[in-house]
């Protein structure tokens, strides 16, 4: 196999180092990071077939997780402040 020498600022190579996983060579970090993405256009339709009651389920957690994460961004912690 053909290799190439790479050169990296010391913040990038504790950045990829941070990435890599145990037994995991740079080679593959990069080739993991690196693959291919799924356009979001590939789900399009994939709901058509789910029961009406579930689609509403999961419309509804999305909706409160909206609202919880809307209060947290107005209510800032504090020290000393619990958050529940």
């Amino acid at each position: 196999m053909t290799v190439r020498t790479v050169t990296l600022s010391k913040d990038a190579y504790d950045a990829l180092a941070s990435l890599k996983g145990e037994g995991e060579s740079f080679s593959e970090v990069i080739r993991r990071l690196s693959g291919s993405r799924t356009l979001l256009s590939a789900f399009a339709g994939a709901w058509k077939s789910a029961p009406k009651d579930e689609i509403e389920a999961v419309q509804e957690f999305l909706q409160e997780s909206d609202r919880l994460s809307r209060r947290k961004v107005k209510s800032p912690a504090r020290p000393g402040r619990k958050h529940g």
